[in-house]
């Protein structure tokens, strides 16, 4: 049946008039976003004259080479330490892995995110630095947090030096555990601090947390005088050895290593996204407190784990590492050539004993300007500013691994040369220039 057409009904209601909605006011809390982005500010100021040198995209990674913005450059500020990132048996594993296991695991190791690939990296690395038991974070930031987090509580002290990394101080304050800072490197400073907790509050339990080897200078802690200290007042000794394991000591085994003392610290912990060429961390100790660790850590209890992949990567990179003890050795080699470089040249490093080998510059812009030199002469390196280091010590972080080549490293050295005596740097920071430099 066929309806006529119909002309619309029209509404009875009368016509409102349209309101626009209210301008929303944006929140307060937002008003620092936006007052970093002020022209006159350091980030804008930075970005406009191309010396911004942060979230720099690598296009290319091959060891000790990258391409960034289509050049290829010498890699010099990567922890990749033993080259492995690059390694095809390393690659291998990775994909074997991803292959029987999939891509994640979707759930933390407390629930549904335990492998029997965790159990064995487990295993291996508390075999390989010779303690009771491991157990594996997600992070090496995550590690650190969890740890001190888990093993101190109200009502204990934490002892941290004042160079720790930013994961220590994070970790330290979640604990809610007093933290005393020492100053860097100062036993007489850390002496007095645990003899006065000692006396006022004897029953507290006590914890020195140090990194094994600062991230900024390449220094190793020395953990002897720290063992001594520990002893003597009834406190626990915990290493962050994220640049030391694989690094330094016997075998890659860490700080305590170097002195003959590892099986003395009483917690050491690690990171896999440096010599292991993948992304984690690990805690080590004996088996009643890391068993804790494992139950009471909520970044550990709270966090998806370690994806399959990264798990075989680091069961290859360890096997590699002990197979193969001329990476060391290579390493050491070149963290000894590139020091004495960077000091003939009339740089000051610091007091650096490792891979790390920190070239001072000095004024922070001075800094950012050095740094893309280097870019322009295909060296990347890292610039670092304070806070990160002492005022007037802004510094290129440079760091080499085992693949690095002789060219490479002589190639690293001629750059600092060059861009040292066009910006007059060589030779102001405590070192003479020699002659004809």
């Amino acid at each position: 049946m066929t309806t006529p057409d119909r002309p619309p009904r029209q509404s009875t209601r009368p016509e409102e008039p349209e309101q626009a909605s209210p301008a929303q006011e944006e929140p307060s809390l937002f008003e620092k976003c936006h007052r970093f982005f002020d022209p006159s500010g350091d980030y804008a100021k930075l970005k406009q004259a191309d010396l911004y040198p942060y979230f720099r995209p690598i296009e290319e990674s091959e060891g000790s080479r990258a391409v960034m913005n289509g050049d290829e450059l010498v890699m010099a500020g990567s922890n990749n330490y033993l080259g492995l990132t690059a390694d095809p048996r390393v690659k291998e594993a990775a994909q074997e892995a991803t292959a029987t296991y999939g891509t994640g695991c979707t759930g933390s190791r407390f629930l549904n995110g335990t492998l029997d690939l965790h159990l064995e990296l487990e295993e291996k690395l508390a075999d390989f630095m010779g303690k009771e038991e491991a157990v594996l974070f997600s992070t090496g930031y995550m590690t650190n947090e969890g740890v001190l987090e888990a093993v101190a509580g109200r009502g204990d002290i934490i002892f941290s030096d004042k160079d720790n990394h930013a994961c220590i101080n994070a970790g330290a304050q979640k604990s809610l555990a007093e933290t005393k800072r020492y100053r860097h490197n100062d036993f007489d400073h850390l002496r007095k601090m645990l003899k006065r907790a000692h006396e006022e509050r004897p029953d507290a339990g006590k914890l020195i947390a140090t990194d094994g080897v600062f991230s900024m200078s390449g220094k190793i802690a020395r953990v002897p005088d720290l063992l001594d200290l520990a002893d003597e007042f009834d406190a626990a000794l915990m290493l962050d050895d994220a640049h030391a394991i694989g690094v330094i000591g016997d075998g890659g085994r860490g700080s305590a290593s170097t002195f003959g003392r590892k099986d003395d610290v009483h917690l050491i912990t690690g990171t896999f996204s440096k010599s292991f060429a993948s992304i984690g961390g690990f805690c080590v100790g004996d088996h009643d407190v890391v068993e804790y660790i494992r139950h009471e850590a909520s970044t550990h209890v709270f966090s998806a784990s370690m994806p399959p992949s990264t798990v075989a990567t680091v069961l290859k990179s360890l096997e590699i590492l002990q197979d193969e003890p001329e990476r060391l050795d290579r390493l050491h080699e070149i963290s000894d050539y590139m020091r004495d470089g960077f000091r003939n040249l009339g740089f000051d490093v610091w007091e650096s004993e490792t891979p790390i080998i920190p070239v001072v510059i000095g004024d922070m812009e001075l800094c950012f300007r050095f740094w893309r030199e280097l870019i322009d002469e295909g060296v990347f390196v890292n610039a670092v500013v304070p806070p990160a280091v002492p005022k007037g010590q802004a510094l290129m972080r440079t760091s080499y691994m085992a693949t690095h080549t002789d060219e490479e490293l002589d190639q690293i050295l001629d750059a600092f040369h060059k861009v040292g005596k066009k910006l007059g740097v060589i030779g102001t920071n405590g070192h003479e220039v020699p002659a004809g430099a």
